[in-house]
């Protein structure tokens, strides 16, 4: 829950934002509790089992209404603070890495815990009030995710579900076509799995003996694209750069 205070300053009237969090808290359970994020958008973290209730009451409540899904992604927290990608910092010996550090090591190795891999965000729009919030259920069981469906809710949330459903392999319960939507047919795997590799498993060419396109194995080679050498820039060295200065000014002294 955020401060009041970081939101509208002291003695000033309640932003839109904060007019929401209290709303949601208000109206809500009090295990769901609203979260601001960086882009000063509330998220709030759903039990699974109550997905459809909670989500009806962000629809239908006067003071909520938030009529339309504008989106439903998956999410997949395998490597989770432990993967070797660029965050907003770098270390000083020129690598970026998004590891948490201060964990111990046996936990940095571990799998997540039971029913935090993987997510499902709803990203849902008011347009009466103009607002925008999220809502994120984790799946209970991480080898076979699994959340009820809420095209019954918003419509709009059909080819989303499909599409977490075949990049992630989240099933959602109740949908009335869970097909793939993006693959191939008979593509086997979900490619944004974090366990699924970069480069695929297989590739298609043409074979112009069968006349048709045939798959084989994936032929690319693994490569790990984390920089290994930082290159000095001559430019940049001291050396050089005041040999320059003193080139153009033999004397030493400043020009008047």
């Amino acid at each position: 829950m955020t401060d009041a205070a970081s939101v509208t300053g002291a003695g000033s009237a309640p932003a839109g934002l904060e007019l929401l969090e209290q709303a949601i808290i208000r109206i809500l359970p009090p295990d769901v509790r609203p979260c601001a994020g960086r882009g000063r958008e509330l998220t709030c973290e759903v039990p699974a089992d109550r997905v459809l209730e909670i989500a009806t009451v962000f629809r239908d409540h006067e003071d909520l209404k938030f009529e339309m899904c504008m989106d439903v992604c998956g999410v997949d927290y395998l490597e989770h603070g432990r993967a070797e990608w660029k965050t907003e910092d770098a270390t000083s010996s020129g690598f970026s890495r998004g590891v948490a550090r201060g964990r111990a090591r046996a936990a940095e190795a571990s799998m997540p815990a039971a029913g935090r891999r993987f997510a499902v965000v709803y990203h849902l729009l008011s347009i009466s009030r103009n607002q925008r919030v999220r809502l994120k259920v984790f799946c209970p069981d991480n080898s076979q995710p699994m959340v009820d469906s809420v095209t019954g809710i918003w419509a709009a949330a059909d080819w989303f579900e499909r599409e977490a459903f075949d990049l992630f392999g989240i099933l959602f319960r109740g949908h009335p076509d869970l097909r793939r939507l993006l693959t191939d047919y008979g593509f086997i795997g979900h490619p944004f799995r974090k366990d699924f590799p970069l480069t695929g498993n297989v590739e298609v060419r043409y074979d112009p003996e069968k006349g048709r396109v045939v798959y084989q194995p994936v032929s690319i080679e693994p490569r790990i694209l984390v920089p290994k050498v930082i290159r000095h820039d001559n430019r940049y060295d001291p050396a050089l750069t005041n040999a320059a200065a003193a080139a153009g000014n033999p004397g030493g002294k400043a020009s008047g």
